[in-house]
């Protein structure tokens, strides 16, 4: 009965957007629409795109052999299932007429319904208004698959794509839109975050950490990464399409988009070479793996601060970011929850730290500058947006495990997903 109703519900999404999606016609008015802008948002967003098969090898690296797969689908298949439901009705929750500030009204951009290739100045005064749609959806992709890293190697497959649909549309969404949308209540507030450190990764870190605490722990314990050179590849493809995330949240080609590219550069470097060295200094090997996972932390606490900051502080941000996840991925290793993929101390902590260095250094109105006003809205909004993704999450496990079964059973968790859930194995 469950597989006739998944093949069901696709077949009525597939049948919304034919008959409710909007028919282009190329209209620029006023000669608005800047050619340059709209060839580097074209590219931008592909460069994010790649970030998930990035994230892909980045996490499938890391895991058991036996799991590598599964792992690794998980992150790709995000690319179909979000894609499809952003276009019915996730662009509209998180960019549509705003209902108290909270979320999108699901029935303004319904199946794509007015999302032309004329721009919408409210969004973006250069760009076709579908290609601003079109990027977004490349943050609505990874942010879920950025969860999987928590609870690896224990989920069933098809439970997982239930509860990224539910994530995307009662966590993901609201928080574009409050964050984003310009009657978004954060975005009132004067909460900054440049290109998705509060959306992105701080709620997938919390709802990583949601998901590791109420799946619990692994069976069966493997520290031992099953394919170093896959991570080394993922982290080369995230920090690749890394530019794309932050300098194209510029949404155009200008100043502000070369500020946050080097920035971003800048913030990853300098956490890549803290942490390696931090480890040698507590008289552990400077690894690869390390070096990695540094590079990434220094992603994501420069991504809510990449168009706000100065060179010299996106430097300060990578190095206190790599310090503080570091000393949390530490931690964790010590309590009881089975974080797999050490997902909240690496992007959860690691976005709360940029969330609030941004605050704090963000220029004109951060708290070197004089002004308190913007860094103790950015501690409200960190507030909120914790207990909300928590509980929220916590609350869509909980659903998603009384409608398919989360866990999968002890004998295929010793098997192995790639076997139990696909079929598949890496070889012998």
């Amino acid at each position: 009965m469950g597989r006739r109703l998944n093949f069901i519900f696709l077949s009525v999404l597939v049948l919304v957007c034919l008959v409710f999606g909007t028919e282009y016609q190329f209209i620029d008015q006023a000669g608005s629409i800047d050619k340059g802008d709209t060839a580097w948002m074209i590219v931008a967003s592909a460069f994010v795109l790649l970030m998930t098969p990035g994230l892909a090898f980045f996490y499938g690296g890391m895991v058991s052999k036996k799991s590598i797969i599964s792992t690794m689908l998980q992150s790709f298949v995000a690319l179909g299932v979000i894609s499809i439901l952003w276009v019915v009705v996730g662009f509209s929750l998180a960019f549509g007429d705003s209902v108290y500030g909270l979320f999108g009204n699901p029935a303004t951009y319904f199946s794509f319904r007015d999302v032309t290739v004329s721009p919408n100045p409210e969004f973006s005064s250069t760009i076709p208004f579908l290609l601003f749609a079109l990027f977004q959806l490349k943050f609505a992709i990874i942010t879920p698959a950025l969860i999987t890293g928590s609870f690896a190697e224990r989920i069933r497959f098809r439970s997982y794509i239930l509860f990224m649909v539910l994530f995307s549309l009662f966590i993901y969404a609201p928080l574009a839109h409050m964050t984003w949308h310009p009657e978004g209540l954060l975005r009132k507030w004067g909460v900054l975050d440049f290109a998705g450190g509060t959306v992105v990764h701080m709620s997938a870190g919390i709802a990583a950490l949601a998901g590791a605490i109420y799946l619990g722990k692994r069976k069966e314990k493997i520290e031992r990464p099953a394919n170093i050179p896959f991570v080394i590849l993922g982290t080369g493809l995230l920090w690749f399409g890394w530019f794309g995330f932050n300098a194209g949240s510029a949404l155009g080609a200008n100043g502000d988009a070369v500020i946050a590219f080097a920035n971003t550069n800048l913030a990853s470097a300098a956490s890549m070479m803290t942490w390696i060295f931090l480890d040698r200094f507590q008289n552990r090997k400077m690894s690869s793996l390390g070096a990695c996972i540094g590079a990434i932390v220094g992603l994501v606490a420069i991504t809510p601060a990449a168009g706000f900051v100065t060179i010299g502080q996106s430097i300060f941000i990578g190095f206190i970011a790599a310090i503080v996840s570091n000393f949390a991925i530490r931690l964790n290793k010590r309590t009881e929850i089975d974080d797999t993929l050490d997902v909240f101390p690496s992007h959860g902590v690691g976005g709360i730290v940029g969330m609030i260095l941004t605050g704090v250094l963000a220029k004109d109105v951060g708290l070197i500058y004089g002004e308190t006003k913007t860094f103790f809205y950015h501690l409200l909004a960190l507030i909120i947006v914790a207990v909300f993704t928590f509980i929220g999450s916590y609350i869509l496990y909980k659903i998603t495990d009384m409608l398919l079964s989360m866990r999968v059973r002890e004998d295929q968790e010793y098997r192995g997903l790639d076997l139990s859930q696909h079929g598949e194995n890496v070889g012998d």
